[in-house]
């Protein structure tokens, strides 16, 4: 589902009916505005009440999908969601909390020192602190 779709049609209710059920993809639908998901192996009842849940303000999604869904939010941390952090966020001030470097968190993470000073910046930001020990303490409470 393209975002075009949902920012053409604000009001209008989207139902994802495919065959594709990996995670890129559904989240992508999610993202774009889909109301609910279902894959096109359900039995045609399924997909006919779907219909009618999205008309009548339901999120329908077929099993594996509200798992994946539900998986995703497991996923996340409390502070991730408290401070807004992206996951790579995450990822980066767990390692400065352990002591690594720009460099050395950008080479384990496979990206470049310059996107993790970016990433950085935006940790300061979210948390609202100034030092890297300010993120520290602040994300993990000490």
């Amino acid at each position: 589902m393209r975002k075009i779709a949902k920012q053409e049609y604000p009001d209008m209710q989207f139902l994802m009916c495919t065959n594709f059920d990996d995670d890129q993809k559904v989240f992508e639908a999610l993202r774009a505005g889909a109301n609910g998901y279902v894959l096109k192996n359900a039995e045609v009842q399924t997909i006919i009440q779907s219909i009618s849940e999205v008309y009548k303000g339901g999120s329908p999604m077929s099993r594996s999908i509200a798992r994946k869904v539900l998986e995703s939010f497991h996923s996340f941390s409390l502070k991730e969601i408290k401070y807004n952090l992206s996951k790579r966020e995450s990822e980066i001030l767990n390692l400065l909390s352990k002591g690594f470097r720009y460099k050395e968190i950008a080479a384990k993470l496979y990206i470049s020192t310059e996107t993790v000073r970016t990433h950085i910046r935006n940790i300061y930001g979210k948390l609202q602190v100034q030092s890297r020990t300010e993120a520290i303490n602040k994300y993990y409470n000490k």
